[in-house]
């Protein structure tokens, strides 16, 4: 009745903002990410028929109001009967700031919780509930370039390659949580941005552009794409009613760090989430090139770095 497993944040490239249908968080877009290596969320999850509520510590303190999403997870994975959860979470990154750590928290809870419950449910259905809490943990179920297919009643999730060797480094700007959440910001572009439409009509196709970069190895080509997807992405938050501008000063200097390294021949490009972190994807032999000059913008207040990583697993007692 007691498991621990480990998830990895993922990035998107070619994102995820907007839902099909809000109660059950179905995304109106498909998406595609990089799961990362270096950067984790563990969860342990205890079931116990003496406990009356679920409790949650994260970090090693109470984390009360995470409890309704995590014991509605809890009772997605297994059942609303099921004994209440001591669940402990470990996470080695700024949580709510941009990072994805929902994503990686709640991959890594379906997985700690079925391991506990014995469920036997496979990647996909875990995937599927991770994905019905937090829309992009279900890319965390897997690994390296994950592909993730939005349909009218449930999602498809899949792993193009893990061969790749691109590398991710983090420009952390500021480390504080966000003040509009990802799921919030989604509801109100949608109902006010007047760009939403033709996000939605256009993802199809930025979709297929990055797949035929990944599959022929072409960085220029997924760059290019990426960079593009993800300035629209942003277009809606901050042309939303009222407006959502996750940067700040300091990613918009990083972007002119990266347009800088572009344009000495090194191989970079640039995405943003839903918060102020720049992340800047490479080829491995630029890695050091980007982090020092990235590292060296004013206002940045750390570096992090990692390569593609595993999907959520199960860690091993001890």
């Amino acid at each position: 009745m007691r498991a621990t497993a480990q998830a990895q944040p993922n990035i998107a490239l070619i994102k995820y903002w907007g839902k099909r249908d809000a109660e059950r968080n179905l995304p109106a877009v498909g998406s595609l990410s990089l799961t990362l290596e270096t950067l984790w969320t563990r969860m342990t999850v205890e079931f116990d028929r003496d406990l009356e509520a679920d409790r949650l510590q994260l970090n090693g303190e109470s984390a009360n109001d995470m409890l309704p999403r995590i014991s509605r997870c809890l009772d997605l994975v297994a059942g609303a009967d099921r004994a209440r959860a001591a669940v402990t979470s470990e996470c080695n990154f700024p949580i709510a700031a941009g990072l994805a750590s929902s994503a990686s928290a709640f991959a890594a809870l379906v997985v700690a919780a079925s391991e506990a419950a014995a469920t036997g449910s496979d990647t996909l259905t875990l995937a599927r509930i991770a994905g019905a809490v937090s829309g992009s943990a279900a890319r965390s179920l897997y690994p390296g370039i994950v592909l993730l297919t939005a349909g009218d009643k449930e999602i498809r999730v899949e792993t193009v390659t893990s061969d790749w060797p691109l590398e991710l480094v983090v420009a952390v700007t500021d480390e504080s949580a966000k003040a509009v959440g990802s799921g919030a910001a989604m509801l109100r572009s949608a109902a006010t941005s007047p760009f939403y439409a033709a996000w939605v009509e256009q993802q199809a196709q930025d979709i297929v552009t990055a797949l035929d970069a990944v599959r022929e190895r072409n960085f220029s080509a997924l760059a290019a794409v990426a960079e593009h997807n993800c300035l629209k992405m942003h277009s809606l938050t901050w042309t939303s009613r009222p407006p959502v501008v996750y940067w700040n000063e300091v990613t918009m200097s990083c972007i002119q760090t990266v347009r800088k390294l572009q344009a000495d021949g090194v191989p970079v490009f640039f995405t943003i989430d839903a918060g102020p972190q720049l992340k800047a994807v490479c080829l491995p032999q630029a890695v050091p090139a980007v982090a020092a000059s990235l590292e060296a913008t004013p206002g940045v207040r750390r570096i992090l770095q990692s390569g593609l990583g595993a999907g959520a697993h199960r860690l091993s007692p001890g």
